[in-house]
This record gives structure tokens, sequence and C-alpha cells, in this order.
């Protein structure tokens, strides 16, 4: 974990995917699909299910246009995004830290991570529910599988990002062919599909309406599409964006559409299949096991299970993704992936385990669909800032949002923030009905929260408020510079291969430098682990017989070379050698490995990184 000081958003793989030049169309269209599907994931998710679910069994065909609203929206913000990313090179997380005050984006930050955590409860629901279904695992075990799942993006990450693409691409296609035949085998009345496209509300609908759009509109993937189109590397001219931004726009709306149609989808199934029989879905558990009964047949239920797990496994790759961007780009602070992965995960499976624990199995479905509701309430805290920066002539230059493009954004930011207040109103008011007497705790911790992120929100929507005086405290940093020299120089061997490439760029330094070179070697065997400088077995013989003979050859082409042996833990040796002998510079070697390697063989760098004072070149 460390301080993040890069500029660049998920710098191990931005500018990554290069885009060919003198190609046909189709080829270079290739070139910017990807980063669309990564976010059209969480428009499908286990929360989408959910909803759609709920929504189509009890209210039939009717909340379609919902659906068909939320992806229009979506495929609106998603755009401006996109094109955030691409014209300014900075994610929304970073716009955030750059233009609000501290404590500002310090707030959007912990919205940000909450509303990641609800999503990631989805997740975690929906896997736990895919494996009980196929492979009958209990509900409670399976959420806490879902745990080791880390492992699986992990390895899927270390082969690049278009390898990640690849593999959210085959898991959307997977969902996308089971609701296929899903809705093959339902038989729908399309007449009536078709009347749901026409907008009607009643009170008892509106809690799923609004959970539908928290499910479609999520907002940590707006932070998410700002920061993967900056994986490729397209260059810095104003044609070159604009082509980025067309192919980009063309990307999104494919994507969603796909995404559109799993939801829809999902929807059509539940109304055509229980609606139809009056049967109140309330939870995805009985769904699965009504499929085959209702349908005669039980490749309906195999399907629907496995299209599940596939939303869940797909969901956990880019809920991680998102997580890094947010931490590192409100607070520029940057932390492996397996870390932070774990930290996400854990934060869902607690919550999900107690209500398990508490309400059992049926518990699971109210934990979803209030997943989507917290997700929904967050949304207008990413939208309103996204709007601002994109609208801003001074930052996005010709790519600023035109007139029309500004009327439909605030018409659909003032859609959600409407929904949502009506929501917050009616559950309030439900709250406090209910609460009698002990209705005072309400107005104590519930009102003032809500009429702190009111006040947040204004503050957002009216920058004029603040814009001129955060310009103002903006100061411009000046360098200092002083020019280094080293005296002794510690070489890091660890007989691995790369003794050559190391040492030669420690001759080099120290020829400039006229330094005198330290070699060091820790004997991390059984032996120097527990006798120390005692050990006297076959490795410790053979590296000290090794290391004698590098420095006699390094003494013939006339440096100052001196041996230093450890024994035991690798970091802490080092460290200690490292501070015994008081180097200016330490050169190490990389690994060669990275990823699960890491977890089963070590890792030397950052924990050597981290403990000296002294600058640490890595070859």
């Amino acid at each position: 974990m460390t301080n993040n000081k890069h500029s660049e958003s998920l710098s191990d793989v931005h500018r990554s995917v290069s885009i060919p030049k003198n190609v046909g169309t189709l080829k270079r269209f290739f070139a910017f699909l990807g980063p669309a599907y990564l976010v059209s994931v969480g428009y499908m998710d286990p929360g989408n299910w959910a909803t759609d679910l709920e929504g189509g069994a009890r209210f039939g065909y009717s909340l379609i246009w919902v659906l068909l609203m939320s992806n229009l929206i979506a495929v609106l913000l998603q755009t401006l995004s996109a094109r955030l990313g691409i014209v300014t090179g900075r994610d929304l997380a970073q716009a955030c830290r750059e233009n609000y005050p501290k404590p500002v984006a310090f707030i959007l930050w912990v919205l940000c991570e909450i509303a990641i955590a609800a999503c990631d409860l989805a997740e975690v629901l929906g896997t736990a529910i895919g494996l009980n279904l196929l492979l009958n695992v209990p509900l409670l075990y399976g959420v806490i599988i879902t745990g080791f799942d880390t492992f699986l993006f992990l390895i899927i990450q270390n082969f690049g990002i278009r390898k990640v693409e690849a593999f959210i691409v085959m898991l959307i296609s997977t969902i996308g062919l089971c609701f296929g035949i899903e809705i093959f085998l339902a038989e729908p009345v399309w007449g009536e599909v078709a009347k749901g496209f026409v907008p009607h509300l009643t009170s008892e609908s509106l809690y799923v309406a609004i959970g539908i759009l928290g499910a479609t509109v999520m907002p940590h993937n707006l932070y998410l599409h700002s920061a993967l189109v900056q994986t490729r590397d397209i260059c810095e001219t104003d044609e070159c964006k604009k082509q980025a931004c067309r192919w980009n726009f063309l990307d999104t709306s494919i994507a969603l559409n796909a995404a559109f149609f799993v939801n829809a989808a999902i929807l059509i199934v539940a109304a055509s299949v229980f609606y139809k029989n009056g049967i109140v879905v309330t939870e995805i558990q009985q769904a699965h096991n009504l499929l085959t009964p209702l349908l005669g047949t039980t490749i309906a239920s195999t399907l629907f299970a496995l299209a599940l797990l596939s939303a869940g496994q797909s969901s956990t790759l880019t809920g991680t993704l998102a997580g890094q961007i947010v931490m590192e780009g409100f607070l520029q602070f940057k932390m492996r992936p397996v870390i932070r992965r774990l930290i996400t995960r854990m934060l869902a499976i607690v919550p999900a385990v107690i209500v398990l624990t508490v309400k059992g199995d049926e518990g699971s479905y109210g934990l979803l669909i209030l997943s989507q509701v917290i997700l929904s309430l967050q949304l207008p805290f990413a939208v309103v800032p996204l709007i601002h920066f994109t609208s801003d002539k001074k930052r996005m230059k010709q790519f600023a949002n035109k007139k029309w493009v500004l009327i439909l954004a605030w018409t659909a930011a003032a859609v959600i923030i409407a929904l949502n207040a009506r929501l917050v109103y009616g559950v309030l008011s439900e709250w406090i009905e209910s609460a009698g007497s002990n209705a005072i705790w309400i107005w104590i911790t519930a009102i003032p929260l809500i009429i702190g992120c009111t006040v947040l929100l204004l503050y957002m929507t009216f920058p004029n408020l603040w814009r001129k005086r955060r310009e103002v405290a903006m100061p411009i940093p000046s360098l200092s510079l002083s020019h280094q020299t080293y005296t002794k120089i510690g070489v890091a061997l660890d007989f691995g291969g790369m003794e050559e490439t190391v040492l030669s760029h420690a001759q080099s330094i120290a020829q400039h430098h006229n330094a005198a070179i330290y070699l060091f070697h820790v004997v991390e065997g059984v032996s120097g682990q527990l006798f120390g400088k005692e050990a006297f077995d076959d490795e410790a013989r053979t590296d000290k017989e090794h290391i004698e003979n590098i420095s006699e050859q390094l003494r013939k082409f006339g440096f100052e070379v001196h041996t230093q042996l450890g024994f035991g833990n690798v970091p802490k040796q080092l460290v200690k050698l490292a501070n015994e002998t008081q180097i200016d510079l330490l050169i190490m070697g990389g690994h060669r490995h990275s990823g699960l390697k890491d977890l089963i063989f070590g890792t030397t760098v950052p924990k050597v990184r981290h403990e000296l004072k002294i600058p640490v070149m890595v070859v």
C-alpha cells in the first residue's frame, strides 16, 4: 500500500492497448471495443435480477418502460464518462479530488465506497445463490466461498486488460444465450410486452422502479468507464480524441443495449411465467424452482442458475477495478488489488452472513433489493459532478457538452433526484409512523443525515458558489532539484539468474560516482532460518563461495567491494544489512513473478522499499 503520486488512472494498464494505424474501419473499431462491456456487466448483475424478477412477477410487463428509460439514461451518462476520460486524461474520481475541497472529496469517496460495498453485496448473494442452485451448496457456505474468488480475478488480471475484456464478453454471451432460450420457452404475449413501454407508475411500484433505476444506472460505473477508456493508446490531437469519442459511443451503445436485452428478458420471463400464474416471487431460488414445473422442462432452471452464476462472477471483476479507481482517484492511495478485493468482499460478506444467520435464506432477496436502492440513492452524487465537468469549456474545449446534451443530462439528473426524494420521503414517513414513541431516534439520526446530503447535493449542483474561491486556492508547485552523489552502493543478489544484469547497473553507477560496492545475499533455507550465522549446510557454504567469487571478479575491474551475508527472512535481513553498512543506494533485481506466485513465493521489493529511507533501484 502506498500513497499514489501517479496522475495516471489504472497506471498498470494505462495506454497498454495500441490503436493500429492504416487499417480498415472494422479493425480500428475492434481496438476500441471492450471498456463498455466491462461497464455493462454492472447493468446485469444479480441485483438487477432481484429488481427485474420482482417487477415482472408483481406488475407484469408494466415496468419495461423503466428499464428502457434507465438504459437511455445509462447510455447518455456513460458516454459523458468516457468523454471525460478521453479528453482530459482524468477519471471522474481524480476530477472530483482536483475540483472540490478535501472534505467534500472525502465525503464523496465514502459515499462511493458505500455504493461499491452495496454492489458487491449483490454479487456475493448472486454467486452464492447460483452455487446453491447448481451444486446444492448451502447459501451461507456459498457466501463464504465467494471470499476466495479474489484469486480468480488476480489470475485473469495478470494476463492484461484485453484478456479481462475477453473473459467478461464470454460471461455476458453466456447470460444472453441462457435468457434467449428462456424467452423462447416462456412464450410471452408480445402485444402486452409492447404496452409495457408506455410510462405508468403507481405508489406500489415506485420502490421497485427506483430499485430498477439503481440497479441499471450504477454510480461506480461512471468512475470505472472514465478510467477504462484510458487503457487505449490514442494520440493527443483533437482529431484522435474526436475519433476515440465516436468509437466509444458506439461501443457503449452496443454493450448497454445488450445489457438492456438481458434485463428486459428477465422481466419478461418473470411476467410471462409468474405474473400470468398469480405467483409473487419473494426470492431468486423460488423463481428457479418454479421455472421447471411452469415451463415443463428442467433446462429452464439449469440455464437460469448458470446465467446467475456468470452474472455474479463477471460483476466481481469490474467491482474490483471500480474500487481501485475510486480509492486511487479520491485519496491518491494505491493498494494491491488482492488486498483491496478482500477488504471490499469482507464488507459485503459480513452483513450477508448476519442476515442469512438471523433470517435464513429468504432474507437474501430483501437484501438484494435494498442494495440496489442504496445504489440509486448514491447516484446523484456521481451524476451531478460528471455533468459539470463535461460541460466545462475550459477543461473540455470543443468537446464540452452541447446545449441539447446538457438539457438531456440535467433532465436525467432531475428524474433521478426526484424519484429518490419521493422514495426517501415515503420510507421516512413509514419509519416515523411505525416507530411510535421511538420516532425521536429517527429525528436525531436519519433526519440530520438526510439534511446533510441535501446540502451537499445543492453545493455540488451550483458550483458558482465555490469555484472561484477553489481555483484561487490552488498554488502552482515549484521544483527544487539537487545533485545526488553515492559513496556506498548496496547490491542484493538472490542467485536467481539476474546477477549479471543487476551488477551491470551497479558497476555503471559505482564507476560514475567512484563509490564502493557492498554485495548482500541472504541464506533463506531451513538452516539459515534456525541457526543464523552458525548455519553451515551445503546451501550456506555454496552461497558464501558464490558471493566471494563475484566480489573477486569485481575487484579485478578496480572496484572496492565488500560482502555481507544475512540469514533467515530475506526482507528483514536486507534492511538490517543496508542499515549496518550505511549504504546510500540499494540495487535489487525483480522477482520475475507476480499475482498468485507472489502469494506462494512471497515478495521482497515492496517490504524492503517501505522499510528503507534510502533510494531503492529495482532492475
